[in-house]
């Protein structure tokens, strides 16, 4: 016979699962909703939960505190590599970011959800503050309005890339190469990136703070890497016109000179 502390330890795990599914799908649904998932009665739900509100509760601690684990630990000297990393955390944890971000439109639930919420956001605005001081990142919008769109961007790509059932590989590497994105870097810049540094390319590999096998050279002060490859590009597109009309000229130097012989 199974002991009933056992079970009651069971029953609420249930409990909180399926509350973690309902409510990503309707953040207005009700807890007969969750106790149908649970396949619990409502009577066994109050059993563990008084309300909603106690049981929603729960449920964002539990998620920060997830997130904040799979955090810990998560940096790199490299901006870059720093903010695509803390993406790849998050890909980690889609589901527990998800309903978080869903919950965060509801007022009555704002402050939980920011607490929850605020590893995540502190990391976010530590990566792109250093990433616009190092001149990697935009420097045209405020650290504290970047921190907030790249933050954005990679929610709505978990949700987006579970909506269109990505795979692992395939959604880890859209939500760092977005964020990257949104923070200044050309999508192949942000590409480039994760295929030079192994701890990107491979989710098993450790996301700490080690060196890549290939880093891109910092980018000259006053510029930013975003601008540098379209100089770049004018650069050479400007070397070319050179050497075209240079050639140009020697070749009617040539044709002058065996007219007038």
């Amino acid at each position: 016979m199974r002991a009933p502390r056992k079970d009651a330890a069971e029953n609420r795990e249930a409990i909180v699962a399926a509350a973690a599914i309902v409510f990503r799908l309707d953040p207005e649904a009700s807890l007969d909703a969750v106790a149908s998932e649970a396949g619990l009665s409502r009577r066994a739900l109050y059993g563990h939960f008084a309300s909603r509100d106690e049981l929603l509760a729960e449920l964002l601690t539990r998620g920060g505190a997830r997130i904040s684990a799979a955090l810990a630990g998560v940096h790199d000297a490299d901006p870059r590599i720093h903010l695509a990393l803390i993406g790849s955390a998050m890909w980690g944890e889609v589901q527990q970011v998800r309903v978080l971000a869903q919950l965060a439109l509801h007022g009555p639930l704002e402050k939980t959800v920011a607490e929850a919420l605020a590893p995540v956001r502190a990391s976010v605005r530590r990566a792109a503050r250093d990433g616009v001081e190092a001149g990697w990142f935009r420097s045209d919008v405020p650290v504290e309005s970047l921190a907030r769109l790249v933050e954005d961007a990679a929610i709505a790509v978990l949700d987006e890339a579970v909506r269109t059932d990505l795979s692992e590989a395939a959604g880890r590497r859209l939500v760092m190469t977005m964020g990257l994105s949104v923070a200044g870097l050309s999508w192949r810049e942000a590409n480039a990136l994760l295929d030079a540094t192994p701890q990107l390319a491979s989710p098993s590999a450790p996301a700490t703070a080690t060196a890549p096998a290939t880093r891109a050279p910092a980018p000259p002060v006053g510029r930013t890497a975003a601008t540098s490859a379209p100089v770049a590009r004018r650069r050479d597109a400007a070397a070319h016109t050179a050497a075209t009309t240079a050639a140009t000229r020697t070749a009617s130097a040539s044709s002058s000179k065996g007219r007038t012989a």
